[in-house]
């Protein structure tokens, strides 16, 4: 079922993103911009008119905004600006991102800002509301002066030169547009760098790997509880007395989790008196810390991309000056006049440093999985058996699945180096400083995934240690967490094949299988940010 978003330029929500990344989601305008946005094109239209230089309307762009074009080669500077732009390389952005570019960039356009038109605001909208995915290369922008490669190949699907993916083939973008009845967008003045002007691939790339990743964290706050009860460790280092007196908020609730996935033990109940460990070791005594500083990280990221994502962030910026009583007249700006003002709102530095948080938060989460798992498999330390190998020595067990977890979290590691530390000058000096934004946000993606295979490999070495300790049980969500696992991947008797069963547990990580099995137990504080 198809359902409807309307559009509130400036403020969209968390969620509504969530849908939009999602799929499914007829979007429509809100109709209180229309006038404002008639009145900033009627703006624009008139300094096309004027004998002013004004950048991107009637002069060249970078370094050639000194270079003045005649009013009759105004609509083909437009035209030139999108051919010459879509220079992007490499595998196409993934439908979820290129949605989430449609969307943001009419909600963009749509604040009045820009000075465009609304046909085109419309035809992003018609184009999203078709299920149409332009075909982007996903390299090729620095994260300055906007994505401008990138958008500049959605636009090129847009205005009926470019291509659209569908099927997983690249479809001339004419044919495309045809098929579903929509007019090729014919740009005026001002609207190609409009639309290609901004930081929406950047933001886009970096929502998705948000809304991605909320599972995987969720699913490690199971896992890790889990591997508390596979080693028989304490839940004291959950009270939540110890957190209050920090007063760290990402610590506070994930103790919380903690302390509700762990109620209930019976394993929990068998140790809880004489137990020979005074401490547990760091990597179960102190996930609240670790992951708890993560999730505040991911939290205040979550916020910088919700308002990148309702910004304008395209240049120059169009101000229309009104007289009182005259708002609801878009013919107030042909009378009452305005500016044109060139800023750097395209420069997306706050995505860049956003994402490298990211990067740093989603690292450590897969950083102590590994040492969890490095942990279950020291029988001097777990109290299990070593390598989880009921026969060790016949038997490897989990030794070399450590090995794999171990690649995938130093893997990361390399990943996670800050991408907004480097800057390559680029249009000749005149763009010297820049954010790499987009590829900030790009990698995340593969390291989301090196996350959820680490966290896979933990949890089938965590039902491997409960196993050992049955017939006790643990908690009841843990028990179901267990239970779904072993649906599909069957206790370890002997060695055996077993990366088939990684892929199954990941799978089951990344899929949200096990976050589903955290939300159902009440009055648990949100994850994320209000929505």
């Amino acid at each position: 079922m198809v359902q409807a978003l309307t559009i509130r330029p400036g403020a969209l929500s968390l969620d509504e993103l969530q849908a939009v990344h999602r799929g499914g989601v007829a979007l429509s305008l809100d109709a209180s911009a229309h006038d404002v946005i008639a009145a900033s094109a009627a703006l624009v239209q008139r300094a096309a008119a004027g004998h002013d230089p004004v950048y991107g309307v009637n002069t060249g762009f970078g370094k050639l905004a000194s270079t003045r074009i005649g009013e009759a080669d105004l609509a083909t500077l437009q035209l030139h600006l999108i051919r010459s732009h879509s220079v992007g390389v490499g595998e196409p952005l993934a439908a979820p991102v290129v949605r989430l570019m449609l969307a943001l960039k009419a909600a963009s356009l749509a604040r009045g800002h820009s000075g465009v038109r609304a046909q085109v605001i419309d035809t992003l909208l018609a184009v999203h509301n078709a299920g149409l995915v332009p075909w982007v290369p996903a390299q090729g922008s620095v994260g300055a002066s906007g994505d401008l490669a990138p958008l500049a190949h959605m636009t090129l699907a847009l205005i009926g030169e470019g291509e659209f993916a569908v099927d997983g083939r690249r479809v001339p973008a004419r044919e495309v547009l045809a098929a579903h009845d929509i007019a090729p967008l014919a740009l005026a003045a001002k609207e190609g760098l409009a639309l290609i002007n901004g930081t929406q691939t950047s933001t886009a790339l970096a929502l998705h790997a948000l809304f991605a990743f909320e599972p995987v964290l969720e699913s490690a706050l199971v896992i890790g509880a889990l591997t508390v009860d596979a080693a028989r460790g304490s839940d004291g280092p959950f009270d939540p007395r110890i957190h209050a007196l920090r007063g760290q908020p990402g610590q506070v609730d994930v103790a919380e989790y903690y302390r509700r996935l762990l109620e209930g033990s019976a394993i929990r109940a068998s140790h809880r008196d004489g137990d020979d460990r005074v401490q547990d070791p760091y990597c179960l005594r102190c996930q609240p810390q670790v992951v708890g500083a993560c999730l505040d990280q991911l939290r205040h990221a979550a916020l910088v991309l919700l308002r990148e994502a309702n910004a304008v962030t395209d240049n120059p910026l169009v101000f229309v000056r009104r007289a009182a009583g005259d708002d609801a007249d878009p013919a107030a700006a042909d009378r009452f006049g305005g500016e044109l003002v060139s800023g750097g709102n395209f420069h997306a530095e706050p995505v860049a440093l956003a994402c490298d948080a990211m990067a740093t938060a989603i690292a450590e989460v897969g950083a102590i999985a590994e040492r969890r798992i490095a942990m279950l498999i020291d029988a001097g330390v777990s109290r299990l058996p070593p390598f989880l190998a009921a026969d060790a020595g016949l038997n490897s067990g989990f030794m070399i699945a450590h090995v794999t977890a171990a690649s995938l979290a130093s893997e990361n590691k390399s990943l996670a180096h800050p991408a907004s530390v480097d800057s390559l000058p680029t249009s000749a000096n005149q763009e010297d400083h820049v954010s790499m934004a987009t590829f900030a946000a790009r990698r995340l993606q593969p390291m989301i995934a090196n996350v959820a295979r680490i966290l896979g490999i933990e949890l089938l070495a965590a039902a491997q240690g409960i196993d050992f300790l049955r017939p006790l049980h643990s908690s009841a969500p843990l028990e179901s967490v267990h239970a779904l696992l072993r649906k599909t991947c069957a206790p370890m008797h002997h060695d055996r094949y077993v990366a088939p069963d990684i892929e199954h547990a990941a799978a089951l990580v990344a899929g949200g299988e096990l976050a589903r099995i955290l939300r159902t137990l009440p009055a648990l504080p949100a994850l994320w940010i209000p929505a």
